[in-house]
């Protein structure tokens, strides 16, 4: 089961229940594959809006790995979504939401969780 406090998602790919999370090492994958310098590059690039279907394979599958599941690239581009490829937009804006808070809006306030009760 996802936990959006720690960025994660939860998805259905090829029929398959994921958990998908960008952790750094997974943020540090997207750097590499986008060709950016920092994070406030990478963040500018998926602003844009403008997503080829390869950067969206390669935001889900290193969601996928992020979240724990060896798969590569190849293996996820195999798997059917719902509703097409409205479907792979979906995954790829929760996930980059979940990392970087609300793209073009501000972000919900988070509310923390209730402290410990004393009896």
């Amino acid at each position: 089961m996802a936990n959006q406090h720690r960025g994660e998602i939860s998805a259905v790919l090829g029929h398959r229940p994921f958990v998908l999370c960008l952790t750094l090492g997974a943020l540090a994958e997207l750097e590499d594959s986008f060709a950016v310098v920092d994070l406030g590059c990478l963040a500018k690039r998926f602003e844009s809006g403008a997503l080829s279907a390869r950067d969206l394979l390669r935001i889900i599958g290193c969601g996928i790995r992020g979240g724990g599941t060896a798969m590569s690239d190849d293996e996820i581009a195999a798997l059917p979504v719902q509703n097409g490829l409205q479907g792979y937009i979906d995954i790829a804006t929760q996930l980059l939401s979940a990392t970087f808070g609300a793209v073009g809006a501000e972000a919900p306030p988070r509310s923390n969780p209730p402290g410990p009760q004393n009896p």
